[in-house]
């Protein structure tokens, strides 16, 4: 038998991070979200037509939904009906976790914000993050703490 083609684009399945998020918050806990989405978003997620810059996670009546998220339609979908690229986007994670992460922004202080999209087999998942945001010495310090980073590595690499 022949053996199948290798199709797949990129290995890594990541569509869109977002990066300001990871620099004005502090990321307590990690979880991995389904995405309610329609037959055009999917075709431009696999596109990548994604971003995620401000996007964050409110939750009505006991559900979780993102916001801020844009997909930009394709040109070539269905031209008979207007596509929004913003509209709001049902999180699926259970009910457990829905509780855990309401209570904390409700109780704690805590935001929930939306850290990647990626692919997980076929299907489109969310990461979002419990986060609590950082001051502007903070900012500095993380640049800091990765700038002496960079630099031990550059010693270490010509040094060896």
């Amino acid at each position: 038998m022949a053996k199948k083609p290798n199709t797949s684009k990129s290995g890594s399945g990541t569509i869109a991070q977002n990066k300001r998020a990871r620099h004005d918050y502090f990321i307590e806990e990690k979880f991995e979200a389904g995405l309610s989405l329609q037959g055009w978003e999917v075709k431009s997620l696999r596109q990548g037509k994604a971003q995620l810059t401000d996007s964050y996670v409110i939750f009505k009546n006991g559900e979780a939904w993102l916001l801020g998220v844009q997909i930009s339609p394709l040109q070539t979908v269905s031209t008979h009906f207007v596509a929004d690229p913003t509209r709001s986007r049902k999180l699926l994670l259970n009910r457990r976790e829905i509780d855990k992460i309401s209570g904390a922004v409700q109780q704690k202080g805590y935001t929930c914000v939306a850290l990647a999209l990626y692919w997980k087999g076929h299907m489109a998942k969310c990461e979002i993050g419990l986060a609590k945001g950082k001051a502007d010495h903070d900012k500095r310090e993380t640049v800091k703490e990765r700038d002496w980073q960079r630099q031990k590595q550059r010693i270490m690499r010509h040094s060896a």
